[in-house]
């Protein structure tokens, strides 16, 4: 993969769906809901996995091994990002998103307890090991090509 020197990256997707354990299907534009997630997306309920991210380079990597068509979003992810390292974030590390979102990572990887319809459609599942979820600190509108910036405390 590759990063840039500053731990900026950029949105490569946008993607909600209305139902849980599908694909989703991508946007141009979201609306990020304080303490909810993405407007108009199943997961923005107020739990500690509003939003679900996925780094495009995982996508890529996995494309390599399957003759099976992967885009943003079939691993159900709300963002998929590009140029952040997603194997070197911690739980409380915040994502600046856009002009002034503020997201917080709360959980690396996840536990799939059986073969959804992601994994039947895409072959494998990635989300388990490679995706990141996070809360939604302070809201406002994000769009695909904006700018995700990496937050420390230095």
């Amino acid at each position: 993969m590759e990063f840039t020197k500053n731990n900026k990256g950029r949105i490569a997707a946008i993607s909600i769906s209305e139902k849980r354990g599908i694909p989703k299907s991508n946007i141009k534009s979201a609306m990020l809901i304080t303490n909810r997630g993405i407007d108009g997306d199943i997961h923005a309920d107020g739990s500690h996995r509003q939003i679900s991210l996925l780094a495009l380079e995982s996508i890529n990597n996995m494309k390599k091994s399957t003759t099976i068509k992967l885009r943003p979003g079939i691993f159900a992810e709300n963002l998929t990002t590009e140029f952040i390292d997603f194997k070197n974030i911690f739980i409380g590390t915040k994502l600046k998103i856009g002009i002034n979102s503020i997201l917080e990572i709360t959980q690396i990887g996840k536990e799939c307890h059986n073969r959804c319809a992601i994994y039947e459609s895409a072959g494998n599942c990635i989300m388990p090991d490679e995706g990141v979820f996070a809360r939604v600190i302070k809201g406002g509108e994000i769009s695909v090509n904006d700018d995700i910036e990496v937050l420390t405390d230095e």
